[in-house]
């Protein structure tokens, strides 16, 4: 992989969080959400969450990927979960350049704006392996 990638979120685009999946949650994420919403982090977990010994998940509704989701973006965005503040630099993305062109087809802000180097991509996808360690 070369030293350095560009990106840069395009305004307005919603790509990555149409992609099929999940979105993954620390105990963080969750009370940050909550706390946004106004709710305790019990009620915002009754109501979003679905829980299973080692992971935290959105429950995701019958017509999109994410509850919080709508047409103009992401109604929690200045909570986001941690998995989407720091796509695309995920280890499963940034660790291999045939991996970052391929996420490309999904991403239109991969290969836009600022140069980013290396380092700085593989530090933040190494925060996804401490968010997530099960994961990982």
């Amino acid at each position: 992989m070369s030293r350095s990638l560009r990106f840069a979120c395009r305004q307005g685009c919603i790509d990555c969080c149409n992609t099929r999946g999940y979105v993954y949650l620390t105990d963080e994420d969750l009370r940050n959400a909550a706390g946004f919403l106004s709710l305790s982090a019990a009620e915002f977990e009754r109501r979003y969450v679905y829980r299973t010994r080692h992971l935290l998940r959105l429950r995701k509704p019958r017509d999109k990927q994410c509850p919080f989701l709508s047409a103009q973006g992401c109604l929690i965005h200045s909570v986001k979960p941690t998995q989407c503040r720091l796509y695309p630099f995920w280890p499963e993305i940034v660790e291999r350049a045939v991996d970052w062109r391929a996420e490309s087809a999904r991403c239109r802000g991969i290969g836009k704006g600022r140069v980013i180097q290396i380092g700085t991509a593989i530090e933040a996808a190494n925060q996804m392996r401490v968010a997530y360690p099960t994961m990982y």
